[in-house]
């Protein structure tokens, strides 16, 4: 399982955050590890320097073994809210797509 991090010109992307996030993917989808061949984690701001409410977004894509990509977005005041929550979301869709699968 191979994990991208990007980050937009609006939010550094520093080496320890990205290890951070990378530990806590790899954490949380251990389970599904042998049915994914990648994911690409997207981290930016969108109102750039000024402020403003859950502008920090954290897209995550994740790539099934033989599926389409499941992709999901959330927003949130920092950051690191914005990839927790789109990780959950991520975990939520994994189980349902691999529930589905296993019953046909």
């Amino acid at each position: 399982m191979k994990i991208q991090f990007n980050t937009d010109k609006n939010v550094e992307g520093h080496e320890r955050a990205e290890a951070y996030f990378s530990a806590e993917l790899e954490t949380a989808l251990a389970r599904f590890e042998d049915k994914i061949t990648r994911i690409e984690v997207h981290v930016g701001d969108e109102n750039s320097a000024k402020p403003g409410i859950n502008d920090k977004r954290c897209l995550i894509e994740v790539r099934p073994a033989k599926l389409q990509p499941i992709v999901v977005t959330d927003h949130a005041d920092t950051v690191e809210k914005a990839f927790k929550g789109a990780l959950d979301k991520i975990k939520k869709s994994l189980v349902t797509t691999f529930e589905k699968q296993k019953e046909h």
